[in-house]
């Protein structure tokens, strides 16, 4: 019973662990979605911290830590106790060890676009951009990437 709680503690822990959204990651159902096409500038830029998530971690350690709590004290109120003390610690634990896994760094890039506005975009920087690079912004459903503009 205590391998099988701590596996399936271990694997909601591992769920939480998603490949990171980088510029050139898409999902299923961007394929075949039109995107708004733009040009500009980078005229500055900075590294950002990304703040990690809470959710699959901090719910499967509360039920790992219920489940490993309520075996205190056979059939007595202390079950009652050790599941509750057990769930609390565990999504704790849960909570804190998706956000450290989560977090993750990026860039902050201010782009001149060609009509002269300015906007950020907040992204991976895999492709090495650097201030002065002229980019292409695309825009879909409210999220906007760069890539290089040769």
């Amino acid at each position: 019973m205590k391998k099988a709680l701590c596996s399936a503690f271990i694997c909601l822990t591992l769920a939480a662990c998603g490949v990171g959204e980088t510029n050139s990651t898409y999902s299923r159902y961007d394929i075949g979605q039109q995107a708004q096409v733009q040009y500009g500038t980078i005229i500055s830029m900075r590294p950002v911290n990304i703040k990690g998530t809470s959710t699959v971690g901090t719910i499967g350690g509360a039920v790992a830590g219920g489940a490993a709590g309520s075996m205190i004290g056979g059939n007595t109120a202390v079950n009652i106790i050790g599941a509750t003390g057990g769930a609390i610690v565990g999504g704790m634990i849960g909570n804190a060890t998706e956000q450290a896994i989560t977090k993750d760094t990026a860039y902050e890039f201010i782009i001149r676009k060609q009509n002269g506005q300015t906007v950020a975009v907040v992204q991976s920087n895999e492709n090495h951009f650097r201030v002065g690079d002229n980019v292409i912004l695309t825009v879909t459903d409210g999220t906007t990437r760069i890539q290089l503009y040769q």
